[in-house]
């Protein structure tokens, strides 16, 4: 009896294990997947759900389907005139072809690692081909002088030409002839001619940073305070001008009113000198008398408080002091 219930158990034990071992298999949702027998890829998969394998023989390895990003990190370069940089990339991309991407590159890390050697090498290579200028800038906007001023809100009064006609061009600020974007955009055509042989597709490089060296970082904040004193200069010139506009015109203004003024004050003086003279002849006319002795009682008042002793017998200056009446 036990021989014959053999064959049975050992049919049932291989059927669970086969169901143990698991035929079926899930590609999820953003995820594709490739089938290897022995180390031999025999299948590819990019559509998501249940699927069948040989349990104990094939294997199945996993890739995103996502767009992936790659952050480099910032290093140093020397640009076309020996200037060293900090440039730091990054990039999206993701696997467009599973089966090459297994037979080159095998894991996600590796390819990580091989986009950095590629990426940093066109980087290099695109700096080291171009000036400064090109990689730090996106346009020429900086060689319009009136764009450093028109920022500082000079109002309507003062045109802004008049400061910048003070300020020395800087040598340094050459125009560009393609920027920092198109340089990425090379960057990314030179990279793509090389990933596809590893199953990548490279979707886009962008350049997130750059940073000036420390000796170039000098140089730079000292054209940046040059220009700024430069600019201060010319306001405090136009400002100078201005004050010395306004001192003169004020000056003007002040002689005018007093001309004015010292025009006016004479003829009231004259027209005063004349009524007082045609009331002291109506008075003189009217008692000659009592008007000598007025006027000599007021000469009396300013004049002997001034002496000392006076010696006299006769004097007529003094009659009114010695007369009896």
């Amino acid at each position: 009896m036990k021989k014959k219930f053999t064959p049975v158990v050992v049919i049932v034990i291989v059927i669970l294990g086969f169901f143990i071992a698991g035929p079926l298999f899930v590609v999820n949702e953003g995820e594709q997947a490739v089938v290897v027998q022995m180390g031999r890829l025999v299948r590819v998969i990019t559509n998501a759900g249940l699927h069948v394998k040989i349990p104990f023989i094939d294997e199945v390895v996993r890739y995103p389907k996502r767009i992936m990003a790659w952050d480099g990190e910032a290093k140093s370069m020397p640009t076309r005139e020996k200037q060293y940089i900090f440039v730091d990339i990054t990039a999206r991309w993701r696997i467009s072809d599973p089966q090459k991407f297994y037979e080159s590159i095998s894991t996600v890390d590796a390819a990580y690692s091989k986009l950095a050697e590629i990426i940093d090498s066109e980087v290099r290579t695109v700096v080291a081909e171009n000036y400064l200028r090109e990689s730090v800038r996106n346009s020429n906007i900086i060689m319009e002088r009136t764009s450093s001023v028109d920022v500082l809100g000079l109002g309507d009064e003062i045109d802004p030409n008049i400061i910048t006609s003070s300020i020395q061009p800087d040598s340094e600020h050459e125009p560009i002839t393609r920027g920092r974007r198109q340089l990425a955009e090379e960057i990314l055509a030179r990279s793509r001619r090389m990933v596809p042989e590893y199953g990548i597709e490279l979707i886009d490089v962008v350049t997130r940073q750059i940073r000036y060296s420390n000796e170039l970082t000098q140089s730079v904040y000292a054209r940046m305070i040059k220009e700024r004193n430069q600019i201060a200069q010319a306001f405090r010139s136009e400002g100078e001008g201005r004050k010395a506009e306004w001192l003169g015109r004020m000056d003007n203004e002040k002689r005018s009113i007093l001309s004015a003024a010292y025009n006016r004050a004479e003829t009231i003086r004259g027209t005063a000198d004349a009524e007082a003279a045609r009331i002291y002849a109506d008075a003189y006319n009217r008692d000659r008398s009592f008007f000598d002795f007025w006027r000599a009682v007021e000469s009396y008042r300013s004049t002997l408080p001034k002496f000392e002793k006076t010696l006299s017998t006769d004097m007529e200056y003094f009659r009114y002091l010695y007369s009896p009446r």
